[in-house]
């Protein structure tokens, strides 16, 4: 039997929610901030002549005055959630606001290049069933989350019950004011694919920090995709959005677009493509290489080459097989087509790995959750 994954529980108002984090998970916190300074491909975007420890400065300085440019921008109980990480850490303000505004730069390519990326951005498979192409008829989501491997160490699972909101329960990362995936009690289920996007980045709330507040405030995909779009933010996404009545579509998001793709007879997925044309003009172009400002394992392949290769894995083992269970969405988030590399659905690459994987069940109100291959995954379920 699997061990129990790491759990917090945050209660309250936002300042009280983030004390609470910051509290219970400290020492994971500050681990993963140390650990930033070691990423290759965060070393690699210091200039030459710059000493390491001058560019972690300015790098936490810059990251501090985006998310205090997000937080004016945003509104709503960001700013306070973010304070009271910081608080019940006991961290400085600009160290834990770099560890937020990675998930911006890992999506985001006007900072360097349009056609260069370095090697922040990670992958990510997710499908989704209800309905027709649903066994039981419900709607079903299940997500791959692929990524170093040394982020593993910083997962997990956080119960959120926000006063006068919509308690949750969500997979996350230890620093994060957001949330990865999660489920909340109205049944509203949503799951978190990064997106290559070229459009201009300015300060807003991140991806996953959107995602925490639809899930304290949303009950169904309808819904979420309003709060979605009437709201600014930062970085490229495709959400994987499930509700109770069986609503499901994939949400393609920029730094200034939103398009919904609707499940076609109940059935839809996603990689790290976006797929809906208005969206696609803003995605890094389809030939881009990985430079030498990318990590040495990344040079020289073709940025879109895994998110492709993954989708035509995806669409080769769902042919013919409609409707799915829950256990045959695990096998074909399971495969390995492209043996043990970044090119298959389950990663274990010489780079990026599958780091977790999860499964929405919306109409029951659960989220099931491992931090390891979908291979070898076996789920825990957790109740909101």
């Amino acid at each position: 039997m699997s061990d129990p994954l790491p759990e917090v529980g945050c209660f309250g108002n936002a300042r009280e929610m983030g004390r609470q984090q910051g509290e219970a998970l400290r020492g994971n916190i500050r681990g993963a901030i140390a650990e930033i300074g070691t990423l290759e491909a965060f070393r690699l975007m210091k200039p030459r002549w710059m000493p390491m420890r001058l560019f972690r400065q300015m790098a936490e300085r810059k990251a501090h005055r985006f998310m205090k440019g997000a937080f004016r921008t945003a509104g709503g109980d960001f700013e306070q959630r973010f304070l009271g990480i910081c608080e019940g850490a006991k961290l400085p303000e600009p160290k834990l606001a770099l560890c937020c505004l990675l998930e911006a730069v890992m999506s985001d390519l006007t900072g360097s290049s349009q056609t260069q990326p370095s090697g922040l951005q990670a992958g990510c498979s997710a499908i989704a069933v209800t309905g027709p192409a649903s066994q039981d008829g419900n709607a079903r989501v299940m997500h791959n989350f692929d990524h170093v491997p040394v982020v593993q160490q910083f997962f997990v699972v956080r119960r959120s019950n926000p006063t006068g909101k919509l308690r949750s329960v969500e997979f996350t990362f230890s620093p994060l004011l957001g949330a990865v995936d999660g489920v909340n009690e109205a049944g509203l289920g949503v799951a978190c694919n990064y997106a290559y996007v070229t459009d201009q980045l300015s300060p807003a709330p991140t991806i996953t920090m959107l995602i925490a507040r639809i899930l304290a405030e949303a009950t169904t995909v309808n819904e979420a995709i309003e709060l979605i779009a009437g709201l600014p933010r930062a970085g490229g996404g495709l959400l994987m959005l499930a509700d109770a009545a069986g609503a499901v579509t994939s949400l393609e998001l920029s730094n200034s677009r939103v398009h919904a793709r609707a499940a076609d007879e109940g059935f839809v997925f996603h990689t790290n493509r976006l797929q809906c044309r208005p969206m696609a003009a803003l995605e890094i172009i389809p030939n881009a290489h990985y430079d030498h400002r990318a990590p040495a394992l990344l040079r020289g392949r073709r940025v879109h080459e895994s998110a492709d290769l993954r989708a035509e894995a995806i669409q080769g083992a769902v042919a013919g097989r409609l409707p799915l269970s829950l256990d045959d969405m695990h096998q074909i988030l399971s495969g390995h087509a492209h043996g043990d590399s970044c090119n298959s659905v389950c990663m274990h690459g010489d780079y990026w790995s599958t780091t977790a994987c999860t499964q929405l069940l919306p109409k029951e109100r659960k989220l099931r959750v491992a931090f390891e291959n979908t291979c070898q995954a076996t789920l825990q379920e957790f109740d909101v």
